[in-house]
């Protein structure tokens, strides 16, 4: 009888407690608790920084840094004619974009923030320079060998007699600190800790098939000029017919000899290469830095052909050209759409 009471006494202690604890709050949607931080949400995982990584930082800032200030000296001087880059408003504009994209990506991973997305970013944007850096030795070195008919600077040249300018020397520092920063990237990825819970996963499929479509359709238009020479139509006197006479226009990215040549050919792969591999980066964020570091350098490419073409009275935008601005703004939809899937593995 006594073991009975001191075990009902024990069960109205337990119940007395029970109703002076303050009942937990539901867990659900509609709940007033303190809200998830995306990464938490994201299941995102940041392990320690290597001093690689935060060095490829210092060095895609150095890199914007000397891009953008190359947009505004003389960039070469042709037959007496010195040319910018930035020349007007909207062309530095075009000039700005990658270098100031460039210097907010170094500062996030030299700070240490969401490293594997500024190496995929430096990763890519390194393989896209080394080709953009052997076009830009062929330019100021080699192009006066075999002279010919270029777009510099939106401007219409022959390439008989080339001085290099200020710009120039910035602009090829820019592309060298732009490569190192991608190889430094690629030997710290395997040692930096990133990961998450695979939001993107269900998706990588269609987001790899719709960049490979991108990269063949950047590539095709890349071997064509964005802003050539149109055609001159010429009255026969004799007969009165109308000829087309084709006037000498700009050379292909595939056209020109040496070190443009190798360089067009490595531009044109690299662009195909990245946009396999960006798409299949993890974590998350690693592929929001690959496309984010393509969509700059399409974008940025047909952007200049229109510019050109706006320019010079005697250039005209072409379909190759307006092909690589839908190319660029398709990429920037890519990686607009990588991000916005952050959350998918939570609903």
């Amino acid at each position: 009888m006594a073991a009975r009471d001191a075990r009902t006494g024990a069960a109205r202690d337990r119940a007395r407690s029970s109703r002076t604890r303050p009942s937990p709050r539901p867990s659900g949607r509609g709940a007033a608790g303190p809200a998830q931080p995306p990464a938490a949400r994201d299941g995102l995982v940041v392990g320690a920084v290597p001093p690689a990584a935060r060095l490829t930082g210092v060095l895609l800032v150095l890199a914007g840094l000397l891009g953008a200030a190359a947009a505004f000296p003389t960039y070469l001087e042709v037959d007496g004619r010195s040319l910018a880059h930035a020349g007007g408003f909207g062309s530095a504009l075009v000039a700005l974009l990658a270098p100031l994209v460039t210097v907010a990506v170094g500062v996030v991973l030299a700070r240490g923030a969401v490293p594997k997305f500024g190496l995929a970013y430096a990763a890519v944007g390194g393989a896209l320079a080394l080709g953009q850096l052997l076009i830009e030795f062929y330019r100021g070195s080699t192009s006066t060998s075999r002279p010919a008919v270029e777009v510099l600077a939106g401007e219409l040249v022959l390439t008989s007699g080339i001085a290099r300018g200020p710009g120039w020397l910035l602009g090829v520092a820019a592309l060298g600190l732009t490569v190192a920063a991608g190889a430094l990237a690629v030997s710290a990825w395997g040692r930096t800790v990133m990961d998450d819970g695979g939001p993107l996963d269900p998706v990588r499929g269609v987001l790899a098939g719709a960049a490979v479509l991108l990269g063949v359709g950047t590539v095709l238009c890349l071997s064509l000029p964005a802003a050539d020479v149109p055609d001159d139509l010429v009255t026969d006197p004799a007969t009165g017919l109308v000829v087309v006479v084709t006037r000498e226009g700009p050379q292909a990215l595939l056209e020109r000899p040496g070190l443009a040549l190798l360089g067009g050919l490595l531009l044109a792969g690299a662009v195909v290469l990245c946009s396999v591999v960006a798409p299949s980066l993890r974590p998350r964020l690693a592929v929001v830095g690959g496309l984010l570091a393509l969509s700059v350098a399409v974008l940025t490419a047909g952007l200049t052909g229109w510019r050109d073409a706006l320019a010079s009275d005697e250039l005209d935008w072409t379909l190759p050209g307006g092909g690589l601005v839908v190319a660029g703004l398709a990429y920037v939809a890519l990686t607009a759409l990588a991000w916005r899937l952050r959350r998918s593995a939570g609903h």
